[in-house]
C-alpha cells in the first residue's frame, strides 16, 4: 500500500524557508503540503502564489497544494504555473467540482477533492471516477493545531468502500491533527497520505518522525 507522508508548510519556520526545502529534500517525504487560505471560504488568510513559486525553487519534492478558497476555477491556471503538482479544491466551494477538476486534468497535473468534516462523504461519490485524490479534513479547515476529530476514522472507512467500488487507485489523504499515535491506525483504515505539520517542524529530529511516522 502506498504510504505518503507530506509535511504542513502551515508549520513551518517562514523566516528560513530555505532551510526548510532542505530540510524536506534530505527527508523521506515525498510530498510538501501547501494550505492556501482566503479569509473568505475559511476565518483565516495564508500565503499565495508567489511563496509556492519561491519554494518551488528550492524543493525537489512534489507540491501539494490545497486550496481553501471561494471559486477554485478562477485560480487553478496560477496554481499549477506556480507549482503545484496536486491540486485539492474543496467541494464545499464551488458551484461546479466538474469544472475545476475538468480544468485541473487539462494543467496536466493530479486532482484532488476535498470536504469538511460536516460534509457527507456520500456528496464525493459523483466525483471518485474522475479524481486521483480525495482529501478527508479530520478538523475543520483554516487553522493549524486542531485536535483530530475521531468520526475521522468511519467517514475515511465509507470513502474506502466507495474507492475500492470506483477507483482503486484514488489516493485517502488525511489533514488535521495527524500524530505519531493515530498515523499506524489511519494507515491501517486505508489513508496513503498524512499530511502532519507541528508533529513534524515541532520535533526535536523532523526528519526521524517523518520516518516514524510511515511505520
Amino acid at each position: 500500500m502506498t504510504k505518503i507522508i507530506s509535511p504542513s508548510m502551515l508549520s513551518a519556520d517562514f523566516g528560513n524557508l530555505q532551510a526548510m526545502c532542505e530540510m524536506i529534500n534530505a527527508s523521506e517525504a515525498e510530498w510538501l503540503h501547501f494550505d492556501v487560505m482566503d479569509g473568505v471560504f475559511v476565518p483565516n488568510i495564508s500565503f499565495g502564489f508567489p511563496v509556492i513559486e519561491a519554494v518551488k525553487k528550492h524543493c525537489r519534492k512534489m507540491l501539494d497544494v490545497h486550496i481553501m478558497i471561494v471559486q477554485p476555477e478562477k485560480y487553478v491556471q496560477r496554481f499549477a504555473k506556480a507549482g503545484a503538482g496536486v491540486l485539492t479544491f474543496h467541494y464545499e466551494a464551488t458551484e461546479n467540482p466538474d469544472e475545476v477538476i475538468r480544468l485541473i486534468r487539462a494543467e496536466g497535473i493530479k486532482v484532488g477533492i476535498c470536504v469538511n468534516p460536516d460534509i457527507p462523504v456520500k456528496v464525493l461519490e459523483p466525483f471518485i471516477e474522475k479524481v486521483d485524490m480525495v482529501l478527508l479534513m479530520s478538523v475543520f479547515a483554516g487553522f493549524g493545531g486542531q485536535k483530530f476529530i475521531e468520526e475521522t476514522y468511519s467517514r475515511i472507512d465509507e470513502l474506502k468502500e466507495m474507492i475500492d467500488r470506483m477507483n482503486p487507485d484514488c489516493l485517502i489523504e488525511i489533514d488535521g491533527g495527524v500524530t505519531l499515535e493515530n498515523a499506524p491506525k489511519l494507515f491501517a483504515h486505508g489513508v496513503n497520505v498524512l499530511v502532519a505539520g507541528s508533529t513534524v517542524y515541532n520535533a526535536t529530529n523532523p526528519q526521524q518522525m517523518i520516518i516514524d511516522l510511515k511505520c
